[in-house]
């Protein structure tokens, strides 16, 4: 992962979950925050990566090289 990616990443997940509200307690943040992550990695959809979510195309990607350790 590199800085630029984490810095990029950091800043989506204030703006979408952290300012976007008042946190009543740290277990509401880290709900959100889970719920957020799994969104992020599970469901989100890019479209360079053929409109698929990014583990599933890391997923797709190891399994197409034969790399299926890596794959599950």
């Amino acid at each position: 992962m590199t800085t630029r990616w984490r810095r990029a990443s950091n800043g989506l997940y204030k703006a979408e979950v952290i300012h976007r509200k008042s946190w009543k307690n740290r277990a509401e943040v880290e709900l959100a925050t889970l719920t957020w992550v799994d969104w992020y990695n599970n469901r989100r959809l890019l479209e360079r990566l053929g409109h698929t979510p990014p583990a599933e195309a890391e997923k797709a990607y190891y399994a197409s090289i034969g790399n299926d350790d890596l794959a599950a």
